[in-house]
């Protein structure tokens, strides 16, 4: 495997794809992102790719826009470079909320970026729980969108031992993956009913189940501003929860966040690395942090040797 692939990482998530490469047993591509004097971004690969199947590992997380621009440049570098495939590892896939048009005059940012990333030259990307599972009829490349379940599962099953857990859905959207989990834990189900007034607000409104005397764990794609967490957190403490938890795929973790987070009833947040958290980490003793790289490498090994992906999308 070494001989013909390379895996390479913009600035967002190189300890992810140190994780990654040591789990495959390779090294990590040598590649150069640096800045003109302007801020324009330049990239420079240090090694031959030509005839290689290579992955850029991205997220295009804050700051969006940079990290959106450092790994459509280095697929531009690969691809002038005659790499033999290049495939767009975005563990955090960004401009993922506006997939539709939800008032006049909007765009499709969703859309945009899937574009970008296919002229870009990318023949494959590989991503983890996109906000909605409908962008991957955006691009007209292959999609490969995992799961963090198996990753977050198997931390729940091991902390929560007993059966007296219920699992939350913040909103009515995401009451599929809150029954997925519930069903797989063997737990019973609650459903926040939730009305947004406005961008990055929310309102708690009325709680479908029972979390009287149980442990509540909240379970949402992302935890951006934290509003939405520490709203329903209060609500549970209200309809008698012993004890809230929080999972989450993306710890975006923007704003107040991490403030609200310390300030709720929620005991501990649990999040993956697809977000590097960085100096937020020492804000608050509140989150835990798995690591996807193992999720990962065994996509990246699977597509480089031609096996099948979709026993990962548990």
């Amino acid at each position: 495997m070494e001989n013909k692939i390379r895996v390479f990482s913009g600035n967002s998530n190189e300890n992810l794809a140190e994780r990654i490469c040591a789990s495959l047993g390779v090294p990590l591509g040598n590649a150069k992102v640096k800045n003109f004097s302007d801020g324009e971004i330049m990239v420079e690969i240090g090694e031959n790719v030509r005839g290689r199947d290579t992955y850029v590992v991205q997220s295009t997380c804050f700051p969006t826009n940079n990290n959106l621009m450092e790994l459509l440049i280095m697929m531009d570098a690969l691809k002038r470079a005659s790499a033999a495939t290049i495939t767009a590892v975005i563990p955090y896939y960004g401009y993922a909320r506006q997939d539709r048009k939800v008032a006049p005059r909007t765009p499709i940012t969703s859309k945009l970026v899937a574009d970008l990333i296919t002229t870009a030259g990318a023949d494959r990307v590989v991503t983890i729980d996109l906000h909605a599972g409908q962008i991957q009829g955006f691009f007209n490349i292959p999609v490969d969108n995992l799961y963090a379940a198996p990753v977050i599962l198997e931390h729940l099953k091991k902390r929560f031992p007993h059966n007296n857990i219920v699992m939350v859905s913040p909103d009515a959207g995401g009451t599929e993956r809150a029954r997925a989990f519930a069903k797989r834990l063997g737990c019973t189900l609650a459903i926040i009913d939730k009305r947004r007034t406005g961008p990055n607000v929310a309102e708690v409104m009325h709680l479908v189940g029972d979390v009287r005397d149980k442990t509540a764990i909240i379970l949402d794609d992302m935890i951006d501003t934290a509003g939405t967490l520490t709203q329903a957190a209060n609500a549970l403490k209200e309809f008698g929860a012993k004890s809230i938890y929080a999972c989450a795929t993306h710890g975006v973790l923007s704003g107040p966040a991490i403030d609200r987070i310390n300030e709720s009833a929620i005991e501990e947040v649990v999040i993956t690395d697809t977000i590097p958290i960085g100096e937020k980490i020492g804000r608050t003793a509140k989150i835990k942090v798995l690591s996807v790289a193992e999720l990962l490498a065994e996509a990246i090994r699977r597509i480089h040797e031609d096996e099948s992906v979709s026993s990962l999308f548990v």
